[in-house]
């Protein structure tokens, strides 16, 4: 049975409509984010990063990561979008990036080496989100949850 190693919550800034999460140690991210971001899929996996498209252009949303030590069951909960890929980190640790504003301040620790991990990622209130789009800068109302796994 799978047991959870650590639960973290984190703000992640979104603009353009786009965020990623990206290894800490970007000499082995040989594209770094915001290059080849394309709008469109929830998730997708570049080498050394994860890049997601947000219901929004520009807001916060509020982003748990999880990281397991298998495979751990689906989370309970109506997710608006659900994606599951694998991602190698060299130094362990992702940071979370926006689109013009670069990375964030905050590392997002998974393991203390390098590793190859699955990753499912859902996401809920996308709609309530794309409602206030056009309104002032809205805070967590699109909710990420990032359970973490070493890859098979």
């Amino acid at each position: 049975m799978a047991e959870l190693t650590s639960r973290r919550e984190y703000d992640v800034d979104v603009d353009f409509g786009g965020f990623a999460l990206q290894d800490t140690d970007d000499r082995h991210v040989p594209v770094r984010f915001p290059e080849g971001f394309q709008r469109g899929a929830f998730l997708a996996a570049l080498p050394g990063r994860l890049d997601f498209t947000s219901a929004a252009h520009t807001h916060t949303v509020a982003f748990t990561v999880e990281v397991w030590d298998a495979e751990p069951p689906l989370p309970l909960g109506d997710w608006e979008a659900a994606a599951t890929v694998d991602t190698f980190t060299s130094s362990g640790q992702l940071r979370a990036r926006s689109v013009a504003g670069g990375p964030m301040l905050d590392r997002i620790p998974l393991a203390d080496h390098s590793s190859t991990w699955s990753v499912r990622v859902v996401c809920t209130d996308r709609a309530a989100m794309a409602e206030h789009d056009e309104e002032e800068l809205a805070e967590g109302i699109e909710q990420y949850l990032a359970q973490f796994w070493p890859a098979a």
